[in-house]
């Protein structure tokens, strides 16, 4: 018995049959990816939800410190900021804390040792968060940070200092120690930067008043405590140098 002959049009046809079974594939892998995507995106959102909800309770446990004028207590981007008045901390050009500072430190120090945020791991409530973050192969790594700042006057030659960004250095660097001891907290949390006249926080080129540019040089002279809080893969202090 003779066969029909095939067309062009079904030769065609079985030729490139494979290549919707293939686009099917691919398709559905496609989709795959895309929903899981969305859903790690969904996990690590939550997460980060619930970081900030613990920053938002250590914030309200550490509002008693604004009693003190020299204290303000804002929560930034950067987690929760604490603002010293640099003139009632350190003498003019000298990155030594004056004794007068113990108290508010001892305070600072104490209510964040006792805070939500650093007594997270004793809290059962946040067990599920703290098991979604080791599931993910990361951890909740605390900082507390500090961050000096001068105002724009220059250092004398005779100063032990070259510029104002080492005076600040030094400064910061002193108060997280100091804080480090009175808190009685590990230095592994602590940090210190300086960023000298540069990121001051009232802009003087504009006042011509000089009373109002002392006060402004007066608040432009201070350090900011950064108590935070962030997700860090544990890989990277595996592949750090």
């Amino acid at each position: 018995m003779l066969r029909k002959p095939v067309s062009q049009e079904e030769a065609r046809a079985k030729t490139t049959a494979w290549a919707l079974t293939f686009a099917d594939l691919t398709t559905l892998l496609l989709t795959f990816f895309v929903l899981l995507l969305v859903i790690l995106n969904d996990a690590e959102a939550h997460v980060d939800r619930l970081v900030n909800i613990i920053l938002d309770e250590t914030e309200k446990e550490l509002a008693p410190l604004q009693k003190n004028n020299l204290v303000e207590i804002e929560r930034v981007t950067k987690g929760i900021k604490i603002t010293l008045t640099g003139s009632k901390l350190f003498k003019s050009l000298s990155a030594d804390l004056n004794p007068d500072a113990d108290p508010i430190l001892v305070q600072i120090g104490g209510l964040i040792r006792t805070s939500t945020l650093m007594n997270i791991h004793k809290q059962p409530r946040w067990e599920p968060l703290l098991e979604m973050i080791n599931k993910s192969n990361d951890t909740l790594n605390i900082e507390i940070r500090a961050e000096g700042h001068t105002d724009d006057k220059p250092i004398p030659m005779n100063s032990k200092f070259r510029n104002n960004w080492e005076l600040s250095s030094a400064r910061s660097l002193n108060l997280v120690q100091r804080l480090s001891q009175l808190a009685e907290m590990e230095q592994h949390y602590f940090s210190a930067l300086g960023y000298g006249e540069f990121r001051p926080k009232r802009e003087i080129e504009n006042i011509k008043d000089r009373v109002e540019l002392e006060e402004a040089r007066a608040e432009n002279r201070r350090v900011e405590i950064y108590f935070d809080a962030f997700i860090k893969s544990k890989n990277e202090n595996i592949n750090s140098f």
